[in-house]
């Protein structure tokens, strides 16, 4: 039983694997608009006085008519000086408008209800969505509606860190490895999630589900979003190119990094069956090994090892063509090791009955 259990683990990574480097490896294009409609960028911030002039730089660098787009910003009941950063960047930036959330809207809590009131002042047809710490790209936009059809209600770009730290870089490959896997089963038409640092959503779409105010509270919310979207019909578009990376900062401190992934695996439990399936068998690889180990020899250990290894990194070496991105060889075997020790460390975590804190709050 243990040794098919074994051999069905190592067999479903490596069909998963070679399922998507025929996936990734196929040329996907958005269509070229043939208008440029005005857009809203919505962005809620809480205490990112040192963050948000890099959102707001990156914004003036888009490729897209100034006098087409309108950026609200949301400060969430900041402690430090964002509102003061803010106001001080916008002065002279009319389509920019910054607004103090003090009031519950509905069943939105959080970011949700920051972005609840937000969608409430856009006066236009498309809500982009980014965070005050992300730098998006300059073809952002044209990439984002490109992918829009009449059907489309949610299209999700891709994200990753920035940063020189080794532990910035590991992150780095982190955020591109996890979401190729996901860009792997959304190009199979399988819905999967979306990402709310890098999302834009169709206004119809959005009032069809009674906006953030009508869903019921998740610390992931824009899994969420999403998950309604869908349930009234509509469909998605995931785009892993270069024209729709964002860049995030990194989670600092191992605190940071503990608190963010445990939001995120809370967040998991909104997947489709499917997926959750996926990431299980895919961080059991080890853990359902381990005991196997212990009966078997260096060789075959080794093997096991050196399998997972090899097309984890031809995968990954894939996913960073796709965006025209490289890492020195010897990252791929320290990628593998940060992924078994991250996986350790986070399961352990995610059981612990503690709260997660995110953006000073505890949920």
């Amino acid at each position: 039983m243990i040794v098919s259990v074994i051999y069905f683990i190592v067999f479903f990574f490596v069909f998963l694997v070679l399922l998507g480097l025929q996936l990734l490896n196929r040329k996907r294009y958005t269509s070229p608009l043939s208008e440029q409609p005005r857009i809203s960028i919505l962005i809620a911030a809480r205490n990112e006085e040192h963050t948000i002039l890099r959102c707001f730089k990156a914004i003036e660098s888009l490729n897209y008519p100034k006098d087409k787009i309108e950026v609200l910003i949301g400060d969430d009941a900041s402690t430090d000086n964002t509102r003061a950063v803010v106001d001080a960047y916008i002065k002279d930036k009319p389509n920019y408008t910054c607004v103090t959330i003090s009031e519950y809207m509905g069943e939105a809590r959080g970011k949700a209800n920051v972005l609840a009131h937000l969608a409430k002042l856009a006066t236009t047809d498309y809500y982009f969505y980014t965070d005050a710490d992300i730098a998006v790209p300059e073809n952002w936009i044209q990439a984002m509606l490109g992918a829009l059809t009449e059907k489309v209600g949610v299209v999700t770009g891709i994200t990753t860190i920035t940063g020189n730290r080794f532990f910035d870089k590991m992150q780095a490959l982190d955020w591109l490895y996890a979401l190729g896997l996901v860009q792997v089963v959304a190009d199979i038409g399988l819905p999967v999630t979306t990402m709310g640092n890098n999302m834009l959503l169709r206004r119809q779409a959005y009032e069809d589900v009674g906006g953030f105010e009508s869903i019921k509270f998740s610390i992931t919310e824009d899994i969420a979003i999403f998950n309604e979207i869908l349930r009234k019909g509509w469909d998605f578009r995931n785009i892993y190119t270069r024209s729709t990376l964002a860049l995030s900062l990194p989670a600092r401190t191992l605190d940071q990094y503990i608190n963010q992934r445990k939001r995120w695996m809370s967040g998991s439990m909104h997947l489709p069956v499917y997926m959750a399936v996926i990431f299980i068998i895919h961080s059991a690889y080890y853990p359902v090994l381990i005991p196997f180990f212990l009966y078997t020899s260096v060789a075959a250990m080794g093997g096991i090892f050196a399998l997972k290894l090899i097309f984890q990194s031809i995968f990954l070496y894939n996913c960073l063509l796709r965006l025209r991105l490289t890492v020195p060889l010897h990252y791929y075997l320290l990628f593998e090791l940060y992924l078994v020790l991250s996986t350790i460390i986070l399961v352990i975590y995610f059981f612990l009955p503690v709260k997660t804190t995110w953006k000073g709050r505890k949920y």
